[in-house]
């Protein structure tokens, strides 16, 4: 939508986690040193955590992009709420292998042949389970179970888990001590400042052809920072719809008001009290790129044509978005007022059928 606008060859803030888009900040360079020391040492478990948002799954798809698949065979795994035995078939199935109505003895025999096999031909296994947090007791216990596969000195099979903060925190229980001694190293990932949430930003304007269209004032850089506290994925929230904005209203020129008009638009989305500054921030009714218009705003301009495009095409979907704009907020208002009619009629019937207490008098 505002690619063509700006000059773009693709949208720069997807939200789904996209390696090409990797970002060498300060901590996400020194994670990336604690993940490269683990494959070193071809063994036991690396822990990388982070809030949500932070960048983790990024950063470990960077790093996959960079494996030599002559020597390294890795395994990629989200888990949910998995338990021991279905952690075993998702592992199993995450390398290629058959598992589906096998018994657990032999889901584990063939992952130990399947491990042989690679170190015979001078390959090694790289298992990686992201969303750690979600994984129940058992289900670790039986991750570090299969890092007891051999072959003589040699182990056979080396994993990272990567997480948010629960993680950490479950790893200090006192059933875990086994695991926590097969830790080789441990990074928790924080987010950015001030000066690399603007470089952040340039970077993946940058990786999509930006020439400085739309230019950033310096205090916009800083009220966007503000507003996400440098949490990668509320900044893309964020900037992709402060992108839409412009596009919206014709501007080349982004400014900390514009961020500002942006953040408010989503607060009145979301409900007065549920984004704060260093919050993530809410998708639209439509999804992530929607921004509502504010009548004698950019709804307006749309219908009076006084946005500055190039070509007529750019300006009909435009006038398209609005509609689309105006239609959702009125659908999202009549589903309300539904939800708070049937409230009320439901008081209503519970009133009506409430007992009469004892000794009360008819009404005439």
């Amino acid at each position: 939508m505002y690619e063509t606008f700006y000059g773009l060859t693709a949208k720069p803030f997807q939200l789904n986690p996209d390696p090409t888009f990797y970002f060498d900040s300060r901590g996400h360079h020194r994670a990336l040193s604690y993940l490269e020391y683990g494959l070193h040492q071809s063994e036991g478990f690396i822990v990388i955590s982070g809030e949500v948002g932070a960048g983790k799954t990024t950063l470990v798809r960077h790093l996959v992009q960079k494996l030599d698949p002559q020597k390294v065979v890795a395994a990629q795994l989200v888990s949910t709420q998995l338990d021991a035995e279905d952690i075993l078939r998702l592992v199993s199935a995450a390398f290629g292998l058959r598992s589906k109505r096998l018994e657990k003895a032999d889901i584990l025999l063939g992952l130990e042949m399947f491990l042989v096999s690679l170190t015979a031909v001078g390959k090694r296994a790289l298992l990686i389970v992201d969303e750690a947090q979600n994984l129940t007791h058992r289900a670790v216990e039986e991750l570090r179970m299969l890092s007891n596969f051999q072959l003589g000195e040699h182990a056979l099979l080396q994993s990272f888990l990567v997480g948010q903060p629960e993680f950490r925190d479950m790893m200090q229980g006192d059933d875990m001590q086994q695991l926590r001694q097969r830790v080789i190293a441990s990074y928790h990932l924080g987010p950015m400042d001030a000066e690399e949430t603007r470089a952040y930003i340039e970077h993946r304007l940058s990786l999509v052809g930006w020439k400085g269209n739309p230019r950033f004032e310096g205090p916009a850089f800083d009220a966007v920072f503000g507003f996400t506290t440098g949490v990668p994925r509320r900044i893309n929230t964020l900037c992709d719809r402060l992108l839409l904005a412009g596009f919206l209203e014709g501007r080349k020129v982004l400014s900390a008001a514009d961020v500002e008009a942006v953040v408010d638009e989503m607060k009145a989305e979301a409900g007065p009290e549920e984004v704060r500054p260093g919050q993530a921030l809410p998708a639209g009714p439509l999804g992530a790129n929607v921004i509502p218009l504010k009548t004698g705003s950019a709804a307006e301009a749309i219908d009076a044509g006084a946005l500055e495009m190039e070509g007529g095409e750019e300006a009909a979907q435009a006038r398209e978005l609005a509609v689309r704009f105006q239609a959702a907020r009125m659908e999202e208002r009549l589903v309300r007022l539904e939800k708070t009619m049937g409230e009320t009629l439901a008081l209503l019937q519970r009133a009506l059928a409430r007992p009469k207490k004892a000794g009360a008098k008819e009404e005439s």
